[in-house]
């Protein structure tokens, strides 16, 4: 039976751990915030790069350009964002599982992969996934060259046409409490009205937004010259913001963890002091009743 000796030092273990997820939780709460306003930031100006990239493409006869060609998707590229460290909750095993069900639904084609960040980096080499590039340490700090590399890397391969297409799969910051896993194509670019399950038709549907109506601009450059400059700042941008959202997810999730795993110590601190003061109770009674009983034994 454990002693009183073995509960103080239970409790005093589990109070520095409980000390340790606060400054986690604190930490998290700081960089999330942060984090939350770049990829707050970062949306509208992916979106109005997407629409004007579409309106484009849309008064084109037939745009040509390496990046909106067509063909069979026999090779599929993933780039995957998950987490850089562990003790965020469930937010690496989401993104993975995730990825998982996007490669049993292509399990017909080739799968090559891009991971961003360690976790995804290490579950993707140990399940012996075919790696085109790994980015990893770059989630906690997101730059924009980073995002410019991976999407070099990824149009790159779609042009010299050893990629058919290129999905990038990722959490997109909801809440603190929720995230939305998301699969989006990046590659080839579709035109206005192709996009299926966007966000903004989605938003269309629900009444939430109206249609865009198209606008007849007047374009200064020649249309090859735009797509030239739109399509591969559209991929970058889109990247991105993959990366600014799946950077604050995290966040969330490693607070939201490090908060219940603080009230949970607290918990097992106030259920170890209980059963302690239980058992010394019973060990005082013990010794009363032990001297009582001598007591009485000598007045016999």
């Amino acid at each position: 039976m454990a002693t009183l000796l073995d509960f103080r030092r239970r409790i005093r273990s589990v109070k520095n751990s409980q000390q340790i997820t606060r400054a986690m939780k604190f930490v998290a709460a700081a960089r999330l915030r942060r984090a939350q306003e770049a990829a707050l930031a970062a949306r509208p100006y992916a979106h109005e790069l997407a629409r004007v990239l579409r309106s484009t493409m849309a008064r084109i006869q037939e745009p040509e350009h390496p990046l909106l060609e067509r063909r069979e998707e026999k090779t599929v590229l993933a780039i995957v964002l998950s987490g850089e460290r562990g003790l965020a909750g469930p937010f690496n095993a989401n993104i993975l599982r995730k990825a998982n069900e996007f490669f049993r639904a292509n399990r017909d084609k080739k799968i090559v992969t891009i991971p961003v960040g360690k976790k995804g980096r290490d579950a993707l080499k140990k399940a012996g996934f075919e790696f085109a590039g790994e980015w990893v340490n770059v989630l906690s700090r997101v730059e924009f060259k980073t995002a410019r590399e991976i999407a070099k890397l990824a149009t790159d391969l779609y042009a010299e046409r050893k990629v058919d297409s290129v999905y990038i799969v990722f959490s997109e910051f909801k809440s603190v409490m929720t995230a939305n896993l998301a699969v989006e194509k990046l590659l080839p670019v579709e035109a206005m009205g192709e996009e299926k399950g966007s966000k903004e038709e989605k938003e269309e549907k629900d009444g939430a937004k109206k249609p865009e109506t198209q606008v007849d601009y007047i374009y200064e450059q020649p249309e090859d010259q735009l797509l030239d400059k739109l399509l591969p700042r559209y991929v970058e941008t889109q990247i991105l913001r993959a990366m600014l959202e799946s950077s604050a997810s995290e966040y969330a999730a490693r607070m939201t963890a490090m908060e219940s795993a603080t009230k949970n110590a607290g918990e097992v601190i106030e259920a170890l002091t209980l059963h302690m003061n239980k058992v010394r109770q019973a060990a005082i009674t013990k010794e009363i009743i032990e001297i009582v009983s001598g007591a009485a034994y000598g007045a016999q």
